[in-house]
Order: C-alpha cells, then sequence, then structure tokens
C-alpha cells in the first residue's frame, strides 16, 4: 500500500475498528462467521448495492447520541466507504471479524485512489498558480525574518501622533479703558492676537506582559503651552484640546500599570496618570471621527468641574459588566479614584505636597454610567482639595490659577479650601451616517468651601458650565465629518455678597477631512462671548462687551 493510502486510510480505520471490537478476539471465531453476510455487507460496502448508504441516519440502529456516532459520519459523509447491512441496520455493538475488516478497507482503498487522481489532476492543473504562490510565501518568510531580526521589542508597541496648527486670535467689541496705555480690546491684540505656527507630539509605548494588562508610557513635546495663547494664556477658554505642556522640551506626561481583576473590574496605578483615564466609560459622541477643538467641549466635555484631566501620581479601580452582557447590549460601568497633582506627588515635604496628605491638591473622582456605543449616561463626583485645578472658565471664575483657592499663603494651612463638583453627561448617535447628527450633551456644577480671603471681599460660592454637541460622519465623502457645539464655560452664578454677572457663551464649528487613514485636516472657527466674565468692565450695570474671535487649521498626523 502506498504511504498516502496508509495516511488516510489509519485514521478512518482506526476510528471505526477500535470502539467496535478486537479482531482477534476469540468470540470472532470462523465457525460464527455468516460467510452470506459478508458478502452482503463487502458487496454494499464497494457501492454495488441499490441501498448505497450516503448518510449516517440512514443506519436504523445508529442514534446522535451514541459516542462513535461523529466517526460514522465522517466516514460515511466524507469518504463514502461504510455501510450496513441490507436490512439497513449497522450494527455497531457486534464483534467485526477479519473478512469484514478487510471488505471495509478494500472499499476505502477503492474511494481514496479516486481521490487522488482527482488530486493528481488538479496539482497538474493549477501548478503554475501553486508556484507563484509558493514564491510569495518565501518571500514573506524572508520579510518577517528580517523585521524580527530589526524589531524594537517583542512586548512593545509605538503609537504616535502628531498635530501642527497654524491660526490666530483677535479680540472683538469694546475697548474699554483698564488703566493701561490701551484699552482691553487693543491689548488682548497686541499680545495675543498675532499669526502663529505651533506643534504637538505623542509618542506611545505600550507594552504588554500576558496580553491582557497595559504598562503605558507616553512622551510628549511641543509648544502649545500655558505661554501659548492656544494653551489658554489670556483667556483660559482659548485652551485647546491638544495644549500641552510647551517649552520644546521632551518629558513624559503618562506612565502607569493596568491590569485586570477577575472578568470584571481593572485597577489602574501609576506615578504619572490622570484621573479621567480611569473613568472607564466616556458619555459623549461629539467630535467621534472629526477632530475636537476647544478643549471644553473635547476633554472636558462641558463640564470641566469634574473632567478636569488632573495629572500626577494616583490609583484607580473601574468595574464593568460589558462581558457579562451580550455584545451590543447596554452594560454598567462604576469607576473610582485619586490623583495627586504632579507637583505635588513626588514632594516628601508635607507641608508642601505630598502624596495623599492635606497639601497634595489631590482630586477625588468617581463615576457611574450606562450604555453601549450608541447612547449611554453618566454621572460623575469630584472632590477637590486646595489648589486642584478647574480647567476652563471664564477669568472671573478660574482666572490663572485654574483651581480651588488657597485661603492663605502658609501652605501649612491650604487644606483650608476645598471644592465638590457634580457632571451629567449623555449622549446617542444613529446606526448609519446621513442627515441625522450624534448629539451630545453635558452639565455639571462646582460649589467651593472656605476662601473667604481669596477675591478681597468677594466670597464666590458656586459655579456651572453645560455644552451641547453635534457630529456629522461621512459628510460629502466617506471618512469626513463635521461638528457644532455650543456652550458655557464654567462661570460663577451664586455669590455670598454682592451680585454677579459672569456667564459667558463659546461657540465651535469645524470640519475634518480624511487625507488619508493616517493624515486629517480640520479647518475649525470658534467665538468666546464674555471671556473675562464679570471681570467686564461694569459702568453703573452697564457690562461692555468683549469677545474672542479664533480661526485655525489643524493638521494631524497618525502613525
Amino acid at each position: 500500500m502506498k504511504l498516502v493510502h496508509k495516511l488516510l486510510v489509519a485514521p478512518a480505520a482506526l476510528g471505526l475498528l477500535a470502539p467496535l471490537a478486537v479482531v482477534n478476539s476469540p468470540a470472532a471465531n470462523a465457525t460464527e462467521l455468516n460467510i452470506n453476510g459478508v458478502s452482503d455487507y463487502a458487496a454494499t460496502s464497494s457501492g454495488n448495492s441499490l441501498d448505497q448508504v450516503t448518510s449516517v441516519t440512514q443506519f436504523s440502529d445508529v442514534y446522535p447520541t451514541d459516542w462513535a456516532y461523529q466517526a460514522l459520519a465522517n466516514l460515511v459523509e466524507q469518504y463514502g466507504c461504510v455501510a450496513g447491512y441490507p436490512n439497513g441496520s449497522f450494527r455497531g455493538n457486534r464483534a467485526m471479524t477479519r473478512y469484514e475488516a478487510a471488505a471495509l478497507l478494500n472499499a476505502c482503498l477503492d474511494r481514496i485512489t479516486e481521490v487522488t487522481d482527482e488530486l493528481r489532476r488538479l496539482l497538474k492543473e493549477f501548478e503554475t498558480e501553486l508556484a507563484i504562490l509558493k514564491g510569495r510565501v518565501d518571500g514573506l518568510e524572508a520579510r518577517v525574518g528580517e523585521l524580527e531580526a530589526t524589531q524594537f521589542s517583542t512586548t512593545t508597541k509605538l503609537s504616535a501622533q502628531t498635530a501642527w496648527l497654524a491660526g490666530a486670535t483677535r479680540a472683538k467689541g469694546d475697548n474699554y479703558n483698564t488703566g493701561g496705555e490701551k484699552g482691553a480690546r487693543a491689548a488682548y491684540n497686541a499680545e495675543y492676537g498675532g499669526f502663529s505656527f505651533s506643534y504637538d507630539l505623542r509618542l506611545g509605548l505600550k507594552t504588554s506582559f500576558s496580553g491582557k494588562d497595559l504598562l503605558y508610557t507616553r512622551l510628549r513635546a511641543g509648544n502649545i503651552g500655558t505661554s501659548n495663547v492656544w494653551g489658554g494664556n489670556g483667556v483660559s477658554m482659548n485652551k485647546l484640546d491638544i495644549a500641552g505642556p510647551g517649552g520644546n522640551n521632551v518629558r513624559i506626561d503618562r506612565m502607569y500599570y493596568r491590569f485586570p481583576v477577575g472578568d470584571s473590574f481593572t485597577v489602574q496605578v501609576g506615578p504619572l496618570t490622570q484621573n479621567t483615564d480611569m473613568m472607564g466609560y466616556k458619555a459623549t459622541a461629539y467630535a467621534k471621527g472629526g477632530t475636537k477643538i476647544l478643549d471644553f467641549f473635547g476633554g472636558s466635555m462641558g463640564t470641566p468641574g469634574v473632567w478636569n484631566k488632573e495629572g500626577g501620581g494616583g490609583f484607580g479601580a473601574i468595574y464593568s459588566n460589558k462581558k457579562q452582557v451580550e455584545k451590543g447590549n447596554p452594560y454598567v460601568t462604576v469607576a473610582a479614584n485619586y490623583v495627586a497633582d504632579a507637583g505635588e506627588a513626588n514632594d516628601s515635604n508635607p507641608n508642601t505636597g505630598g502624596f495623599m496628605t492635606d497639601n497634595s491638591e489631590g482630586n477625588i473622582t468617581s463615576q457611574i454610567a450606562y450604555g453601549n456605543k450608541q447612547w449611554g449616561f453618566a454621572a460623575g463626583y469630584r472632590y477637590g482639595q486646595c489648589g486642584a485645578k478647574f480647567r476652563t472658565g471664564t477669568e472671573y471664575a478660574v482666572g490663572d490659577k485654574f483651581g480651588t483657592p488657597c485661603t492663605v499663603g502658609d501652605a501649612d494651612d491650604r487644606s483650608n479650601a476645598d471644592s465638590h463638583s457634580w457632571s451629567f453627561h449623555g449622549f446617542w448617535r444613529p446606526e448609519d451616517s446621513g442627515w441625522m447628527p450624534s448629539i451630545s450633551a453635558g452639565v455639571g456644577k462646582s460649589y467651593l468651601n472656605g476662601n473667604d480671603d481669596w477675591d478681597d471681599n468677594t466670597n464666590k460660592r458656586a459655579m456651572a458650565s453645560w455644552m451641547v454637541g453635534l457630529t456629522w460622519n461621512d459628510v460629502f465623502l466617506e471618512g469626513n465629518a463635521l461638528g457644532y457645539a455650543v456652550g458655557q464655560p464654567q462661570f460663577v452664578y451664586e455669590v455670598e455678597r454682592g451680585d454677579v454677572a459672569d456667564a459667558g457663551y463659546a461657540m465651535e464649528l469645524w470640519y475634518s477631512f480624511q487625507v488619508t487613514d493616517n493624515i486629517q485636516i480640520t479647518p475649525a472657527i470658534y467665538w468666546l462671548s464674555r471671556p473675562y466674565g464679570d471681570n467686564t468692565q461694569n459702568v453703573n450695570g452697564d457690562y461692555k462687551s468683549l469677545g474672542v474671535f479664533g480661526g485655525l487649521v489643524q493638521t494631524t498626523f497618525k502613525f
């Protein structure tokens, strides 16, 4: 017998013969052999019977519950070389004689000969195509070997993004007297109204040791920092979503380790983590497929009181039952974390900083959410120690501090002030792209305590913010997106003494061109109404009007 015959017949024969009988059993002797039955079996096995079996279900005494049912099904339906007795039975429980085994093997060999002849014909017919494929496989193997020899790491992947930003801002409105040489509008334009060309670069290193964990390190460089108008210099509401540390220096701004605990919990800890990275769920669809412009609408999601993107040393836990529900169905996410400001977390002096001390500028942030990719809702809370940041808002609300005010200059007593912030978010997006946009909304409130000495004799008690964002996907061309958002960045609406008129509006409009899978170009415009808030000049109840208009083009490369 040829080798190919042996290889094909062996598993089939063993699968059938081994469970049914031992051929050399004393019970299977010549005196018990029914020669007529063997002849019938052989004829049927050879395909000469009119009752040839083509399905295992034709056997009257074989059932799906039999332990050898699948083996019989394979032999009958794939090889076509197994048959039973003329009465339609298989008699799987009786011993098989050597004659019956020989008849079965002979039928299988005949069938295998037919198959191998067909294979030879096909191999000859597609000989050219197979040779081409073999050459391609050999080439791929060589390239894979070269990549393995030169790869950066077997456990680490590099992902990168760089954004180039060209644009300018311009103040519009009343040029009221601020006590300087120039009026308010002219002073802003003289200092912040020039055209600029800036960049931001992020290099992320993702390392996994088990396939389920993540050690994340991110290097960042750029010149869009706090000294740049796009980083919030001049008015904090100018701050863009891509704003970073600035200074043209490469620095590490993320370093944390994330790992699962069971099927439902995830833990994250690190010396450079961010509270909003540990929320588990973002209840927004705004700018999905496009480019986020203003930080207030982007990373802060309209509620900078809770989503303040505080970075530093911290830890957090996330619970989600996503794996326990059917794919596509809504699921529950609960998250809680603690982050101390980066400048304080690594300070060993508890009077000026420290980790989990009264002077850590710490943030305790939590959220509960319910939803899926198409719709969702979330409620969040953040407790902020003295100095914990609020990010964007009117100059009267947050000013240059961007944070909870400290009541006295002595660092030993910084814990005398704190804040409590709440947020609510919801979103919905259509299943298919079209004229109906995705809708995202957020509203937040913050309450300040213990800041009696902060702003002369005016005690700011409560602040609020809100936003609504619309995003249309596949506009004009597949992959392009159009977005519009409006809202009120954080403003003071309640003071302990006196009146306040702090509210101002922000709105943005952008269109993203998806040039390639890796390049996106987004022109955008925005308008900030009364970004100085209650700091805008008030003459006998007559508030002056001063706003800021911005226009830019952002080009994003991902690789």
